[in-house]
């Protein structure tokens, strides 16, 4: 039976990022010589049954979400379940209110896209946008990102104007989510799971660099992982 991937967002045809996210699987399957669909769900329309129809979920650039509770619920399920899970901008940023919410236990974990005002932003604007900028990341030293990568930094662009608030980030590495990749400024870009088949969260947009020549090394490991699952 053939697989599938649910890209979890409000698919938009014009938004460059989710261009790049449908030609970016198509580069890593013509890669990988396998043959993997990716079918864009709006976060309102998921369901119990998204992960008998799905084997991994990539939760896409482009909030906020028609349901933030729906997709912080795949997310879930995804982490729980050892579904290969990744998150890209919006998807790196809903990581980080899942986890927040449901393995530190602030139940008031909050996104400023959605609550400006909230007492527990653990998602906060960024001082300065980071929308069409490219920036180098350096990575942790065998880390699963590093591992990918083969090397310890990248240059990688950004769509995004928020970002992990500081205040919180001793409260992140406390816990058994490693964060693993950072900018020259040391801002957070990179999370995951090491205990988890695929679980990985980039505050930027690797699918924007992925070719046919070149098919992005991030998406290759998604799908093979989703492959395998």
């Amino acid at each position: 039976m053939k697989k599938k991937i649910a890209l979890l967002g409000e698919y938009t045809p014009t938004f460059k990022p989710h261009i790049f996210t449908t030609t970016a699987i198509q580069h890593s399957c013509s890669l990988l010589s396998i043959d993997i669909d990716g079918d864009w769900v709006s976060t309102d329309d998921i369901s119990d049954s998204l992960f008998d129809i799905y084997s991994g979920i990539w939760v896409a650039p482009g909030s906020p979400y028609k349901s933030m509770e729906k997709t912080l619920w795949a997310i879930q399920y995804a982490r729980e379940n050892g579904i290969p899970c990744f998150g890209t901008c919006g998807g790196f940023q809903h990581f980080i209110i899942e986890y927040a919410r449901n393995i530190l236990g602030f139940e008031d974990a909050q996104h400023a896209e959605y609550d400006p005002y909230a007492s527990k932003l653990f998602i906060s604007q960024l001082d300065c946008s980071l929308a069409g900028r490219e920036m180098t990341l350096n990575f942790i030293a065998e880390s699963q990102i590093a591992t990918i990568y083969g090397a310890l930094n990248a240059v990688e662009r950004y769509y995004c104007n928020f970002g992990v608030n500081p205040e919180f980030i001793p409260l992140l590495k406390s816990n058994s989510l490693n964060i693993t990749g950072s900018d020259s400024e040391g801002e957070v870009r990179v999370i995951e799971l090491p205990s988890h088949p695929f679980f990985i969260g980039t505050l930027f947009v690797p699918q924007a660099q992925s070719t046919p020549e070149a098919p992005h090394p991030l998406v290759t490991a998604f799908l093979k992982a989703v492959f395998n699952y």
